[in-house]
């Protein structure tokens, strides 16, 4: 596949921009946008001129163009069917965070594209992050030692009107602050501080008007026996200010900063090496927005597992499963008060349903 990768876009909204970005001023040359479709043709229209390309009808509209790979960028709610019905019209996927909604939705999808040996990629952009691989590079070469405590703070900041579309804040197809903004964290809790074994946590609408919640804590357990914490709210004003991750171990402290996992704020081990002191500013960089900047190395990524006829992407479904279970576990604890175990495989009574 020497030419340009032919992209499709479903869905036009608020994270397709960040798109319209990266395939006009990461990835020219590598990727052409061909198609896009969303319910609003207003949406459609502008992101399409903006990048050259066509408006199409839905679904049918999208495989009729011949995409080698179409990103999936519509509401939480509807990844799962509209990926499914892309892979059963034979094309490649990449689908935004959450994977889905249900655990058993997630599985369609991963084995729905094994049987058809198409790729079914799910977005976590902050794995990209300079300041993520230095973190969890430092874990792998041991320099933490036994990790003691590991936490995640997301402070964001989403009005009122963010929650008087027709999908935002509901159980049905989004659920709250943990399943559309705190995913991303989730993953890179486990990313770094490896598997969560048990949580206990309480949420609730504290600012905004949502079926679900805006603000949520918990306590975490690790497998290694490390204990954890997750911070978050989309109630913070007047700004988002703040997504972090901490890790306490027996050999070093670390903190990861900005507003979106984006700077080395903390790095301090007890044995110095020649070069640490250069961290901060060797593995930092600004962003823009809590999008960050991940989103192009990754899909970056994706182009080249296709244009080498393999299937085996950056972050596939059963990687991207591993934040949806434990999301689905902290809304158990939250649906039934007290400590969840992981191993127990739990799913929420009201998230996606």
């Amino acid at each position: 596949m020497s030419n340009p990768v032919r992209i499709g876009v479903l869905g036009c909204g608020r994270v397709a921009q960040r798109y319209l970005e990266v395939f006009r001023d990461e990835l020219a040359g590598e990727a052409q946008v061909v198609a896009c479709a969303d319910l609003v043709p207003e949406k459609a229209e502008r992101f399409a001129a903006a990048l050259g390309a066509r408006v199409v009808n839905g679904l049918d509209g999208l495989a009729a163009a011949e995409p080698d790979l179409v990103c999936v960028l519509t509401e939480s709610g509807n990844h799962a069917k509209h990926v499914l019905a892309l892979i059963e019209r034979g094309v490649n996927v990449v689908v935004e965070k959450p994977v889905a909604l249900r655990p058993e939705d997630a599985l369609a999808m991963r084995d729905a594209a094994a049987t058809r040996g198409l790729i079914c990629a799910v977005v976590k952009q902050n794995r990209y992050n300079p300041a993520m691989r230095f973190v969890r590079g430092a874990v792998e070469e041991g320099r933490f030692g036994r990790i003691v405590l590991a936490g995640v703070r997301v402070h964001w900041c989403r009005t009122q009107a963010y929650y008087d579309d027709p999908w935002h804040g509901r159980w049905s197809m989004d659920g709250g602050v943990l399943a559309q903004q705190a995913i991303h964290h989730l993953d890179a809790l486990q990313w770094v501080a490896g598997p969560v074994e048990a949580v206990c946590a309480a949420g609730q609408a504290v600012l905004n008007s949502l079926e679900a919640e805006d603000t949520a804590v918990a306590a975490v357990r690790f497998a290694s026996g490390a204990m954890g914490t997750i911070e978050a709210t989309t109630s913070a004003r007047p700004r988002d200010f703040e997504a972090s991750l901490h890790l306490v171990g027996e050999k070093a402290l670390a903190k990861i900063g900005g507003i979106a996992l984006n700077r080395i704020e903390t790095w301090e081990p007890v044995d110095a090496h020649p070069g640490d002191a250069d961290v901060p500013a060797l593995h930092s960089q600004e962003v823009p927005t809590g999008y960050g900047l991940g989103h192009g190395p990754y899909l970056r990524g994706v182009l080249e597992t296709l244009r080498q006829g393999r299937t085996d992407v950056p972050v596939g479904v059963d990687e991207g499963m591993k934040s949806l279970r434990l999301l689905h576990a902290l809304y158990t604890s939250m649906e039934r008060g007290g400590w969840v175990s992981l191993a127990d495989a739990p799913v929420s009574a009201r998230l996606g349903l």
